[in-house]
């Protein structure tokens, strides 16, 4: 079975690729550059253990050591890298969608009283809400203490108007493929954010940006990235992982065989 959080190592092809044309840490290339040296490789290696030993601030310093590297290392060693507490992340299709904050819209509809289309702007009239909290991986890997805004998709739902025969709502992203699924009650938390900041800023292409669903209390594949559009619907439709046998509901540490402590 395939992961769902794009967040295990990928084999390699030759260019430094994984098999579906993404860095080995999920970031889009389409110039994997000059090779990375072995002897850098495993100087980063290095790096990355000691990230591990001395904590939070030298990992933030190997994440960005990394990303160049990784992008263009056809051994797969950073693969190797302790991963800390930074992202790992890919995607299913065959490139990271692009999308301009200018050019961004949010589609909403289906069992709504005003189906509408929002601009980022328009987003960012309606109320704002703050959060810090984990991210969980249902693979197992964690990035604690991260910092997310945007409208809590409840307001969200309040500012379209959800219609009585509307239970749940069926999530895509603008990559195509990608889809997600909440019952309404699930939407209708407060820790279920359109976000549009994360990490201090703007959420960026590689994260899912310009604008994502952050799910606090499920794994991160429930969050989809480059969220496209939100259709309220009468009964659940199955999402991409969850049509590939994973759990509906994935609340962390109650689904999927696992026990994470609770992200939210």
């Amino acid at each position: 079975m395939d992961h769902p959080d794009a967040d295990q190592p990928n084999e390699l092809r030759s260019d430094g690729l994984s098999p579906d044309g993404v860095a080995s840490d999920g970031l889009a290339s389409n110039d994997p550059g000059r090779p990375v040296g072995r002897r850098i490789v495993l100087g980063m290696l290095g790096l990355g253990a000691l990230g591990v030993v001395f904590g939070k601030r030298l990992q933030s310093a190997e994440s960005r050591a990394l990303t160049p590297i990784e992008t263009r290392d056809p051994t797969g060693l950073t693969a190797l890298v302790p991963a800390g507490d930074r992202f790992r992340y890919y995607t299913i299709t065959d490139s990271e969608p692009q999308r301009s904050a200018a050019d961004y819209q949010l589609s909403i509809g289906g069992l709504v009283e005003r189906p509408m289309t929002l601009t980022i702007a328009d987003l960012e009239k309606l109320p704002q809400t703050s959060l810090i909290k984990d991210f969980q991986c249902v693979t197992g890997w964690r990035v604690p203490g991260v910092h997310w805004s945007g409208v809590a998709l409840p307001d969200l739902l309040d500012h379209v108007g959800v219609q009585k025969g509307a239970s749940a709502l069926t999530i895509t992203s603008f990559d195509g493929a990608y889809t997600e699924s909440l019952t309404l009650d699930q939407a209708r938390r407060r820790d279920v954010l359109v976000a549009t900041q994360m990490l201090g800023g703007p959420v960026s292409r590689h994260h899912g940006g310009p604008v994502r669903l952050y799910v606090a209390p499920m794994y991160g594949y429930k969050s989809c990235k480059w969220l496209g559009g939100i259709q309220l619907v009468s009964a659940v439709v199955p999402g991409y992982w969850e049509q590939n046998g994973y759990d509906v509901d994935a609340w962390v540490g109650k689904s999927n065989g696992r026990d994470d402590a609770p992200t939210s």
